[in-house]
């Protein structure tokens, strides 16, 4: 599945689970406010239908087949644990300073790329400064080739759904493009944009909206 087609799927499937968030414009700041536990509730679940939807296991056994073409084994049960332990200590190493935040989940690596250090405001060119820190992320995903890259982009809430979602799909064009074009292979790859639908953080701030403006990359592993 394209990313497009992709996109309107996630589309369809979250209207109802996203559909309150707009009518919301309570204080989330107060923490008597009834319906500041239901925001982050919603914000939580987003989460986790990206997750979901993204590592779903037909696309999962699709990427897994085409690896398994191009002559990449996958990871036994037993060692996953341990190989993710060492990519997620390399990708800190690697990229400590340069304004990427890595964290883990289970056997899932995340890199947080906020866009005032990857990308100009409203733009989708990546900013040259930030090639030797995505360079360095390259270098560990060639090294731990037994893994799946999903790169996402995200919007915050200002501006048209149409304007946020072709953003969202160029920012991560431009992300997962450019490792792919330091020698990475194009299979690993499932590359989308989620426009402004999955926020981390309020977009009732400056400071949630600027949140909510990134990239991020979710190494998987593959496994056997």
């Amino acid at each position: 599945m394209n990313a497009m087609l992709k996109t309107g799927a996630l589309a369809a499937l979250t209207v109802t689970l996203l559909g309150g968030c707009a009518s919301y414009t309570g204080q989330t700041n107060d923490p008597n406010d009834p319906n500041r536990t239901r925001t982050g509730a919603l914000i939580g679940a987003g989460i986790g239908a990206v997750a979901g939807l993204l590592s779903g296991s037909d696309a999962t056994e699709r990427r897994q087949r085409a690896l398994v073409g191009a002559g990449i084994g996958g990871l036994a049960g037993g060692s996953i644990g341990a190989y993710q332990d060492r990519q997620e200590a390399e990708l800190r190493r690697q990229t400590a300073g340069t304004g990427i935040d890595v964290s883990r989940d289970g056997d899932v690596i995340k890199l947080n790329l906020p866009d005032g250090v990857t990308f100009d405001f409203g733009k989708a060119e990546l900013k040259p400064q930030f090639y030797p820190a995505l360079n360095n992320v390259a270098s560990t995903l060639r090294e731990y080739n037994q893994t799946i890259v999903e790169v996402s982009g995200h919007t915050d809430s200002i501006g048209s759904e149409a304007v946020n979602q072709r953003l969202s799909e160029q920012r991560a064009a431009s992300v997962g493009n450019y490792l792919i074009g330091q020698g990475l292979q194009r299979e690993r790859f499932e590359i989308v944009g989620m426009g402004k639908r999955y926020p981390v953080a309020s977009n009732d701030t400056d400071a949630g909206r600027a949140l909510n403006r990134r990239v991020e990359i979710r190494v998987l592993p593959v496994r056997s």
